[in-house]
């Protein structure tokens, strides 16, 4: 999609108000699918957090004791302003380094992380299999990745419900709050149009990962991908 050119300007443009309506209109559940992404991580030294925004999995991922530093990358400096003051509130800001970069294209050593993450942020790359091959470069070999993303149920009646809150409530809400529509409208498409489950993991292996695995979550509406670099 011609808008994943732009993503780092289009989060910058809603960064202000992504929290609360992520944690809003989810109902706080996503705050539930990043505790469960962390659990599924072992404890390392180093993690690299890719897409890492506002820093909400960083936070946990240092709370529960999973990473002793972690270093972040994102292309909307916005979003990562707000991830800055929130891991000062937390007193967190010694642990954690942000890089303004390109997932695709990492400014980072090979082998230089003991654990890659990812929430939310690979269905915005302009090339997946780039990104994750990325992932795979500056992973120390036995390393972890576990990433966080949406994907679609299954079910039929919960796909029809998932439609109608992501095609028409989420864009007019997150519209009218953050007063940009086409980004909630751009946020709903990239998840329709992105790969999940067993086709999402077949990336994975391509990339070159092992002991490759998925957990949806809620009816399938998010999933949790885990592999490993060996």
């Amino acid at each position: 999609m011609e808008e994943k050119q732009h993503i780092g300007r289009l989060f910058d443009r809603i960064a202000k108000t992504y929290d609360s309506l992520n944690h809003g209109l989810s109902l706080n559940i996503d705050r539930r699918w990043r505790r469960k992404a962390v659990a599924c991580l072992q404890p390392v030294e180093h993690v690299l957090d890719v897409a890492i925004g506002t820093a909400d999995l960083t936070i946990e991922m240092l709370k529960k004791g999973k990473a002793q530093r972690v270093t972040g990358i994102d292309l909307s400096r916005e979003m990562m302003g707000y991830g800055r003051e929130k891991v000062e509130k937390q007193k967190l800001k010694e642990k954690v380094d942000f890089i303004y970069g390109n997932a695709q294209q990492m400014p980072l050593e090979d082998e230089s992380f003991d654990a890659v993450t990812c929430s939310y942020g690979c269905r915005n790359f302009s090339n997946l299999d780039a990104g994750l091959k990325e992932m795979h470069r500056v992973l120390k070999h036995g390393g972890q990745v576990v990433i966080l993303e949406f994907s679609y149920p299954e079910n039929r009646f919960i796909r029809w419900a998932y439609d109608l809150y992501f095609s028409h409530i989420l864009p007019t809400i997150g519209g009218w709050v953050s007063k940009d529509k086409k980004a909630y409208t751009y946020l709903n498409t990239s998840v329709k149009h992105f790969c999940w489950g067993e086709a999402f993991v077949q990336h994975l292996r391509e990339a070159g990962f092992e002991q490759t695995n998925f957990t949806p979550l809620t009816f399938g509406i998010s999933t949790i991908y885990t592999a490993i670099k060996w």
